[in-house]
């Protein structure tokens, strides 16, 4: 008999920001596959027999192919037992949930998806500002930073990412800003527009920079040249921002 999947969002990495429904199913989980940024404290709520799989992606490391991660998943699944996809953020937000979801479909092992605080909530919370403001940012837009291969996608609507009316959050951005925001002012936006840098939310080494969209490009170009670039996961916010 197959078992069941629970795809789990651990949101940003601090255990007090699960969802209850979240801590339940990890600490029912005979196994857990998780991503590197939702290991440490939270699979402390697993219990000692549990079955603890890494299966986390980071730019520029050696990282499990994703047909890979989907046969781990379905081969535990089918040995009957109840297993918890851990997925940082919200699993549904640039969390590849679609292929493994796929894959559960294909081998007709049941699921169910808990949602949970993706990064860009966490990171506003943190720098204390909303993400929408009356009359100033009445649109939010989650983008992602690099494509498959790591670089800018070519694809990107460039009109509506410079829109200056509405906020904007760069998942994955890091690598790829210094061409983004060369991309965004060649379709009208002005460079000194707010930006916000937010990185390992929730976490002791937790920071937030704050700036314009020039001074930013500026520190990730001098950081890149120095080949002293963070391997912090960060995220990257600019538009009609609050001042925080």
């Amino acid at each position: 008999m197959s078992g069941f999947v629970s795809f789990v969002s651990s949101g940003p990495g601090d255990p007090e920001l699960l969802t209850l429904r979240a801590a339940d199913r990890i600490r029912q989980a005979d196994a857990i596959l998780f991503d590197d940024l939702s290991a440490g404290p939270i699979l402390d709520l697993a219990r000692p027999d549990c079955d603890l799989i890494g299966v986390g992606k980071r730019a520029g490391r050696p990282s499990p192919k994703q047909d890979h991660v989907s046969r781990l998943l379905v081969d535990h699944a089918r040995s009957g037992g109840k297993v918890v996809r851990l997925k940082s953020g919200d699993c549904g937000i640039f969390g590849r949930l679609e292929e493994e979801l796929a894959a559960c479909r294909a081998a007709g092992i049941a699921f169910e998806i808990v949602p949970g605080v993706t990064a860009a909530s966490s990171a506003a919370a943190a720098a204390q500002i909303p993400l929408t403001r009356r009359l100033t940012a009445r649109r939010l837009q989650f983008v992602t930073g690099h494509d498959v291969t790591g670089a800018l996608p070519d694809e990107m609507n460039m009109a509506a990412l410079a829109d200056p009316q509405a906020v904007t959050a760069v998942y994955m951005a890091r690598r790829t800003f210094v061409a983004l925001s060369e991309r965004l002012a060649e379709a009208g936006l002005d460079l000194d527009t707010p930006a916000l840098m937010a990185e390992s939310i929730s976490h002791p080494d937790e920071v937030i920079w704050r700036g314009t969209m020039r001074a930013l490009a500026a520190k990730i170009t001098a950081e890149l040249s120095a080949g002293a670039v963070s391997q912090k996961p960060a995220l990257i916010f600019y538009g009609a921002l609050a001042p925080g």
